[in-house]
């Protein structure tokens, strides 16, 4: 039996320091609709999201589209790079792509977000068995959950993701037999 996750990556937010409150943009906004027609032909039967506002507002349109709520789950939440801003971010990203098991002071490695993203997929995929469930998340924690099951998900895929983005993993069971890019915002 199949089931298939649609792995939504935000739309583009106002930068603001408060990561669970950072709204979409006004382009997010609109790039969130654009997410939702493409979804429609989908079947979904759940949206599930990251706690963070810009994942939730990425998704809420699809949700509604099926009259069924957003399912909050921390597990999707973006990974914690550090404890606070960091001086160079794609420096700070790159370290931690490189070196999967370091971890700046008060954030997470790529081993530890890793096991977290991955830990409540396979909660998804055991709850909601052979149906079509659309997760909004984001970009790192995203590619990392993908990267577990195939490795040419890495840094270099990370990099090329836009905002917002949408993959549908396939998986037999807890066996991932296809990824799809199904949308991007460039298409």
């Amino acid at each position: 039996m199949q089931t298939n996750i649609y792995l939504v990556r935000h739309a583009h937010s106002t930068y603001t320091p408060d990561e669970l409150g950072r709204p979409l943009s006004e382009q997010g906004v609109n790039d969130s609709h654009l997410v939702t027609e493409q979804l429609k032909s989908e079947n979904i039967d759940f949206v599930i999201s990251s706690p963070y506002k810009r994942a939730i507002q990425t998704v809420e349109g699809i949700s509604k589209w099926i009259d069924k709520e957003i399912i909050i789950e921390e597990g999707f939440k973006e990974r914690k790079l550090a404890k606070g801003p960091v001086e160079d971010f794609i420096e700070a990203i790159t370290i931690v792509w490189e070196n999967p098991n370091f971890a700046w002071k008060g954030g997470e490695s790529n081993i530890s977000a890793q096991k977290r993203g991955v830990d409540i997929t396979f909660k998804i995929l055991k709850k909601y068995e052979g149906k079509n469930i659309v997760i909004g998340t984001h970009g790192n924690i995203m590619v990392l959950i993908m990267n577990y099951f195939d490795s040419k998900f890495d840094f270099t895929f990370w990099q090329k993701l836009d905002m917002p983005d949408i993959y549908r993993l396939t998986f037999e069971g807890t066996q991932l037999v296809e990824v799809k890019r199904i949308w991007r915002k460039d298409n």
